[in-house]
């Protein structure tokens, strides 16, 4: 019995329980280097949530209810002749959005927690947006990749299909990673150096800065990193879930 995920909950396993937030998995459905599923942006973000919820309970007793992830995201140029990378508009999020929390909201729930897992995705319009149509409801959005730093965590740098990403699924999902056909995810910077340096900003053009789709050298993926990572984000999570759920926030 596991009440924790709608994946593989059932009604009757969740119809007398009370729930005190819910949790948004979010990522996209795009290639990951040549090493990794089309998903990984979903699994790792609901992989992640699963086990901060699971914590949270154990720890603290709030409980929370990982829905499904959502596996629409927002693409790159060149991204979108990649055969079945799927990109999703701002509108098609907002409405997605939207309706999950007309739905929860109706049902009683006032806190959801966007757990994103791909670097596409911009949420910080629409929750604004929607905290004028639901000024009760609190949206929090969670960029899961940024919340520790990978750099004491991992040899090489990276931001896709790269060594963190790798040993994180490693250490979730082996069975869905080839590390022997990856790529090793060289990538190019912007000619312009105010560009790298941040100065002004435009979409990456993925058909230009990679070969393999990855950015980022994967080939020192351990299953062991990606547990200590995976295990720094979750102690985040939970902290974060505690203090929004049990807490006033202002």
């Amino acid at each position: 019995m596991n009440n924790f995920d709608l994946l593989s909950a059932s009604y009757y396993e969740i119809k007398e329980v009370k729930y005190d937030y819910a949790v948004l998995p979010w990522g996209a459905t795009e290639p990951h280097n040549y090493h990794l599923p089309y998903l990984t942006d979903c699994y790792l973000s609901h992989d992640l949530s699963i086990d901060a919820v699971e914590q949270a309970y154990a720890q603290h007793g709030i409980r929370g209810m990982v829905l499904p992830p959502v596996t629409l995201g927002s693409q790159n140029p060149g991204q979108y002749d990649i055969l079945f990378c799927i990109h999703a508009r701002y509108e098609t999020q907002k409405a997605i959005l939207s309706d999950v929390i007309a739905s929860l909201s109706r049902q009683g729930l006032s806190k959801l927690f966007i757990v994103n897992g791909h670097g596409g995705n911009n949420f910080k319009n629409m929750v604004r947006d929607l905290a004028f149509d639901y000024p009760s409801f609190s949206v929090f959005v969670v960029d899961w990749y940024k919340i520790v730093p990978p750099g004491d965590y991992f040899d090489a740098a990276g931001d896709h299909a790269d060594e963190m990403e790798t040993s994180v699924l490693m250490h979730y999902r082996p069975q869905l990673v080839n590390l022997p056909v990856a790529g090793d995810g060289h990538s190019k910077a912007f000619q312009s150096r105010a560009l790298n340096e941040g100065v002004g900003w435009i979409p990456r053009d993925w058909s230009k800065i990679s070969q393999d789709t990855g950015v980022g050298n994967p080939h020192r993926s351990t299953a062991a990193k990606g547990k200590e990572y995976a295990g720094a984000v979750t102690g985040k999570l939970v902290k974060l879930f505690m203090e929004t759920v049990t807490k006033d926030i202002w």
